[in-house]
């Protein structure tokens, strides 16, 4: 049975903790977005049953919400198989358009990328991971294809860090106990209270240097974007190879940089430091 929306006035909770079931829930949504979710790069183009079984439905149930997507222009057939079509992109973009942020950034970025000769990127936190919302990259640098919409684990990452670091303690703790902490590298940190000190430290000296701790070879510096009240709105990092910028490199030539252009985009959306 589907409920109604939330009345005026009342919030789906506290950003980063996700809401329980009950009066504001409404589950034909849901599960509408669970097929959505279904398609990835490893599962372009599904079956009926294969989309079912990925969003965790009935096959009666994946059937009708597939072809509610279909005569709305957001998936198409092929025999069989259905594949997103990329009308499907208007959702992330109707979001991404909502933000003068990333229209402001992007030039910015793309002059960070000129001069350091290193992709450049900015995220925003959502639950346990980031999501990528702008990319500019210089060359392909990881194993991982990476793009608007790109979600990675915050625990191990330089923008992470960053967006963990603007957090109140007890979302943190939060954050922390709903992500799965394992060692990606050798070098991961993956105990609770390690990371806090790490997110800590990230807190007092305002950026993150992450090494090799998401995949081996890869280092990454990170800064903090600040909307007009000083919270922390987004992160923006430089990332590179540890075998041709080292971290100690990176710190003393893109550090000062790197925090000119976070500055110059906080800037942008009204705050004073």
């Amino acid at each position: 049975m589907e409920q109604e929306g939330p009345e005026p006035g009342e919030t789906a909770g506290d950003a980063g903790e996700r809401p329980e079931p009950g009066d504001s829930y409404v589950q034909s949504f849901a599960r509408g977005l669970s097929v959505v979710r279904s398609f990835s790069a490893a599962a372009p183009a599904q079956t009926i049953t294969e989309v079912a079984q990925r969003a965790g439905l009935t096959r009666a149930g994946a059937r009708r919400i597939l072809h509610t997507m279909q005569h709305l222009g957001y998936v198409e057939t092929e025999g069989r198989l259905f594949r997103l079509t990329p009308k499907i992109l208007d959702l992330g973009f109707a979001y991404l358009s909502s933000l003068p942020l990333w229209n402001l950034a992007q030039p910015v970025m793309e002059d960070l990328v000129q001069d350091v000769k290193e992709s450049c990127s900015a995220a925003v936190l959502d639950g346990p991971d980031i999501v990528y919302v702008l990319r500019v990259p210089t060359h392909k640098i990881m194993a991982i294809n990476l793009g608007v919409g790109s979600r990675l684990p915050a625990y191990c990452t330089s923008m992470g860090r960053v967006l963990l670091a603007g957090l109140s303690p007890e979302r943190l703790d939060a954050c922390l106990a709903r992500s799965e902490l394992k060692p990606r590298t050798s070098k991961t940190l993956t105990d609770p209270e390690r990371l806090r000190e790490a997110v800590a430290q990230v807190g007092q000296q305002g950026w993150a240097l992450v090494a090799e701790e998401l995949e081996e070879g890869l280092v990454s510096l990170a800064a903090p974007i600040r909307g007009r009240h000083g919270e922390v709105a987004a992160a923006i990092n430089i990332s590179g190879q540890s075998r041709h910028t080292p971290p100690d490199v990176m710190l003393e030539r893109f550090l000062p940089k790197l925090l000119d252009a976070a500055a110059r985009i906080s800037g942008m959306i009204g705050y004073q430091p």
